[in-house]
């Protein structure tokens, strides 16, 4: 199984970035990228100078997302509803993004229950729950 290193994903996002500027042609996983990256005119200067990613520290205490991490949960996202992985999470972001007039801005309220939901996991050393994680997603589709 792959498993990319942090820097590896940060020269994944800036390479995708360079390139979509670039208009050069993209695979389909870049042009998911590319499409979030454009979502995030704030990460943008972050993604321009590569070997500053790669030195980048991003702290809590800083009071600034980790654009990488962002970005990297949007394709996770969007990946586990293209595959429906954990069943049900496709009908459940598109039910919320109906209810938000926007599939980005419902995007961000599944990264908050994905982000409880591995938080709990490393909390408790046990595997993550996708029960409890979809149910999330559900419960702030439906109210």
């Amino acid at each position: 199984m792959f498993t990319p290193s942090q820097h590896d994903v940060r020269r994944f996002f800036c390479k995708t970035w360079r390139q979509h500027q670039a208009s050069e042609p993209l695979s389909p996983m870049e042009t998911l990228a590319a499409e979030w990256i454009a979502r995030h005119p704030e990460y943008h200067a972050d993604l321009a100078d590569e070997a500053a990613a790669l030195a980048a520290v991003y702290t809590v205490d800083d009071g600034r997302t980790n654009p990488f991490l962002h970005l990297s949960m949007h394709l996770s996202i969007s990946e586990q509803c293209s595959i429906d992985q954990p069943r049900g999470i496709r009908q459940a972001v598109e039910l919320l993004a109906a209810k938000r007039g926007e599939l980005h801005d419902a995007h961000h309220e599944v990264m908050d229950c994905l982000g409880e939901m591995l938080w709990q996991s490393q909390r408790s050393g046990l595997p993550p729950d996708p029960h409890a994680y979809l149910d999330a997603v559900r419960r702030r589709a439906t109210r």
